[in-house]
């Protein structure tokens, strides 16, 4: 069975290459070595929390700011992706990230669809979705009701469900939770970021306005009473071992929970959240679950199997 992957970021995803040319394309006062780029790029080794780790976003959104790049690297993440041997995966960025120079929300979704199509027909074998996220923030409630919009418009073509990302310990998802609800109610597929650098009461929230997923939601293994809800309601947790060691949410592989809630009978996936932010992939979460937490083939099996029923496009 072959790896999928369901929670990644294209913005955390992009080829340093292709940094560095969208920078000089678009004259932007960057001149900076492909290696200098790369550790802008690349999660600090002391990285304090996710707050730091989000900031490894800000030079990939500066040439994220035109159509034409924006199809270009959703084009080549789909790329990417055949080349680890996936044949499906879901994507997601925030379409709000790129207006900054002009650029609607809507073309801005609209190159990105572009891109994965384009990159659909050349491989021929592989399906994606696209994920839009909303973002947390205390100013942008007129972005995020847009962007339910749009995912409710191109529901079907290549958008597959609506999420919310960003400094969940900053902006808790209580204040989210109408936006969230409004989703629901135009009977959009959901998946929330939280559990991840929040508290309890996050969790409680995506569990409340019933999302089908939840990104990390790892803190749900402090509380057995999550525990019982996210099993009693089948929801699936995205988990990104590798970014939840170097946000500090764990201080180790060894420690990361992920054992415990398969072992307690949650759902659950594995995903590498960003491949160049994180500096892993899939197969490299995958070995990080035989290698430090002693994860049979066979129960990496069972993961791929959750892994399919858990994606949005069937």
């Amino acid at each position: 069975m072959k790896n999928r992957e369901l929670h990644l970021h294209i913005d955390g995803s992009l080829r340093v290459d292709t940094v560095s040319q969208l920078i000089k394309e678009q004259r932007l006062d960057l001149d900076l070595p492909k290696e200098q780029l790369r550790e802008l790029m690349k999660v600090p080794s002391n990285c304090k929390n996710l707050n730091d780790y989000l900031k490894r976003f800000e030079l990939p959104l500066k040439v994220l700011q035109n159509c034409e790049a924006i199809e270009r690297v959703s084009y080549e993440l789909i790329m990417d992706l055949s080349k680890l041997g996936m044949n499906y995966s879901e994507v997601r960025f925030a379409p709000q990230l790129s207006t900054l120079k002009g650029c609607t929300q809507e073309q801005v979704l609209r190159a990105s669809i572009q891109g994965i199509k384009k990159a659909e027909k050349e491989l021929g074998n592989f399906k994606a979705g696209l994920i839009i996220c909303m973002m947390r923030g205390d100013d942008n409630e007129i972005q995020n009701k847009e962007s339910i919009y749009l995912a409710k418009k191109y529901f079907g073509d290549t958008v597959c469900a609506l999420d919310i990302a960003g400094a969940e310990a900053i902006y808790p998802t209580r204040n989210f939770e109408e936006l969230l609800k409004e989703a629901k109610k135009m009977e959009l597929p959901l998946t929330v970021h939280a559990g991840e650098a929040g508290v309890k009461e996050d969790l409680e929230v995506a569990i409340k306005v019933n999302a089908d997923r939840i990104g990390h939601g790892i803190l749900s293994i402090k509380h057995d009473d999550i525990i019982k809800q996210l099993i009693e309601k089948g929801i699936t947790l995205e988990v990104c071992v590798s970014s939840n060691l170097q946000t500090r949410v764990v201080s180790s592989f060894q420690e990361h929970p992920v054992r415990q809630l398969f072992d307690k009978g949650v759902k659950l996936v594995i995903s590498s959240d960003n491949m160049t932010v994180s500096d892993t992939n899939i197969i490299n979460e995958f070995e990080i679950l035989k290698k430090y937490l002693n994860f049979t083939e066979h129960e990496l099996n069972i993961i791929r199997k959750i892994t399919y029923d858990a994606s949005f496009i069937k």
